[in-house]
């Protein structure tokens, strides 16, 4: 049966080596618009030499291994002491572990404590044992810190 719109989708895993020039074109494009390298995807296509059908033919098929599969996002709450540096303590602390952090929301202090919320992508690296998180509340000015999700 072979139904476009009822197509089964299935992942393979294979060495970017060994594939056709234009899937390794495709992620190219899509990280020039993403990182605004270019402001539209037929100047990236124009770019990288591939033709504009061909990038909408793959686009939503092809992704770069560490960006689908090995990461994911993890999200946290904590209490900090409303002190000067506490937060960059926090952030710089995280950078420390290879995690790219994506979002934080500080609520305004009050009785001084700010609720922080902080999402970040873990590197393969940094995502296997969640455990070193914790070890956060060792740092001067945190009071609390828990682990909300992980995808």
């Amino acid at each position: 049966m072979d139904n476009k719109n009822q197509r089964n989708s299935q992942l393979i895993v294979a060495e970017a080596d060994i594939l056709p020039d234009i899937f390794s074109k495709v992620i190219e494009v899509k990280k020039l618009i993403a990182q605004k390298g270019e402001k539209s995807s037929a100047s990236a296509c124009r770019r990288v030499g591939i033709s504009r059908s061909a990038f909408y033919k793959y686009k939503n098929s092809v992704f770069p291994y560490e960006e689908l599969i090995t990461r994911r996002i993890v999200s946290i709450y904590l209490l900090l002491s409303d002190s000067p540096g506490v937060l960059s303590s926090v952030l710089a602390f995280l950078h420390s572990h290879d995690t790219n952090i994506l979002t934080v929301n500080q609520s305004i202090p009050s009785d001084g404590a700010a609720a922080v919320n902080i999402s970040l992508r873990m590197s393969a690296a940094s995502q296997h044992e969640l455990d070193w998180l914790y070890s956060i509340t060792e740092l001067n000015g945190v009071l609390e810190v828990k682990i909300l999700s992980a995808e």
